[in-house]
C-alpha cells in the first residue's frame, strides 16, 4: 500500500505526532511518499529524518495507485493538494493543525486513534464538485474546488460583469466582482459576500456579487449541469481571476467560461462525522457571546 503526505507548515510542538504517525505507518510496511517541499520542512524545523520515508515531487503528482494523500494543515493545505492529485481519484484525508476547517475536519488529536480505521477503509468518502475555467489566456490548474471570483484590480471604480447562462444574458453585475461557488466554498468567501450555506452533495452552484452597487441584486442559485459566461468591462485595462488561493492577472478582453468539470475530489469523512455538528462548532451556532 502507498500512502502520499503533504503540508505547507511544520510546527515544533506536534513533532511528537509526527514521528508516531509515521511510525505507525511503518508498522503496517506502509509506502510512505512525502512531498519534497514537506519532508525539508519535516528536517528543517524539527530536525526529523527518516531513511524510510521517500519523497514526490508536487509538480509530477502522486502515483496512481496511491491508496490515500493525508494532509497537515487547514482547508487552503487540501486546495493546494488538489493541484496535484487532479483526477487521480486519490482521496483526501484532512488533518486540521490550524484553525477553522471544513475539509479538514479530522482534529490532530483525533488522527492517532482514527488512523487503523482509516486505513482498513472504514470510513466513507464525500465527493466534491469541482468548476473548471476555460479562458482564451492559458490558466495554471484551471480548476477549483471552492469558488472561481472575479475580481476589480487596482482600482477603486467597480467592474462591470456581464454575466451569461447557457447563452441566455442574466444580468449586468455592478460589483467590485463576482463569486461563483460550489456547494464546498459556499461556507468560504461566497458566505461572507451574504451566500447561503449549501449541503456539500447538492448538484448546485451559487452566484455571489461582491459588493454591488444595487443592493438589490442578490446571491442566485443555479443547477450545476449549466455554462456561465463572463464578460469583463471597467476603467482599468486588467481584472483578478481567482481560482480558490490562486491569483491570475486577466486582461480586459478575457472573456471566462466556468462549468462543472468532469471528475471530483473525494475527501475522507472520519466514523461518526456530522457535517451540520461540524457547522454548528464552526460557526459557533446556539453559543451565547455574551458569555
Amino acid at each position: 500500500m502507498k500512502i502520499g503526505v503533504y503540508g505547507q507548515v511544520v510546527k515544533k510542538e506536534d513533532k511528537n505526532l509526527y514521528e508516531t504517525f509515521f511510525q505507525k505507518l511503518e508498522e503496517k510496511k506502509i509506502t510512505i511518499l512525502v512531498c519534497n517541499t514537506y519532508l525539508k520542512e519535516l528536517y528543517n524545523v524539527l530536525g526529523y529524518k527518516n531513511s524510510n520515508l521517500l519523497s514526490f515531487d508536487k509538480e509530477k503528482g502522486l502515483p496512481e495507485d496511491t491508496r490515500l494523500l493525508f494532509t497537515f494543515g487547514g482547508d487552503g493545505t487540501i486546495l493546494t493538494a488538489s493541484t496535484f492529485i487532479k483526477n487521480t481519484n486519490i482521496p483526501i484525508v484532512g488533518i486540521n493543525t490550524g484553525r477553522l476547517g471544513f475539509l479538514a475536519t479530522l482534529q490532530k488529536t483525533e488522527i492517532l486513534n482514527e488512523l487503523p480505521r482509516i486505513l482498513e477503509g472504514n470510513c466513507s468518502i464525500s465527493e466534491r464538485s469541482i468548476l473548471e475555467v476555460k479562458s482564451n489566456k492559458e490558466i495554471f490548474y484551471p480548476f477549483a474546488i471552492n469558488e472561481v471570483a472575479v475580481m476589480r484590480k487596482e482600482t477603486s471604480s467597480m467592474i462591470t460583469v456581464d454575466t451569461y447562462v447557457n447563452n441566455v444574458f442574466l444580468n449586468s453585475f455592478w460589483a467590485d466582482g463576482l463569486i461563483i461557488s460550489t456547494p464546498t466554498g459556499s461556507t468560504g468567501y461566497s458566505l461572507s459576500c451574504g451566500g447561503p450555506i449549501i449541503y456539500p452533495q447538492a448538484d448546485i452552484f451559487v452566484i455571489t456579487p461582491i459588493s454591488p452597487h444595487n443592493l438589490n441584486v442578490r446571491p442566485l442559485i443555479l443547477k450545476d449541469d449549466v455554462t456561465i459566461q463572463l464578460k469583463i468591462r471597467g476603467r482599468s485595462k486588467e481584472y483578478s481571476l481567482s481560482l480558490d488561493s490562486r491569483y491570475n492577472t486577466m486582461n480586459i478582453e478575457d472573456e471566462i467560461i466556468i462549468k462543472k468539470a468532469d471528475y471530483k475530489i473525494n475527501i475522507v469523512k472520519y466514523k461518526n462525522y456530522s457535517y451540520f455538528e461540524n457547522l454548528r462548532q464552526k460557526l459557533q451556532w446556539g453559543r451565547d457571546s455574551r458569555n
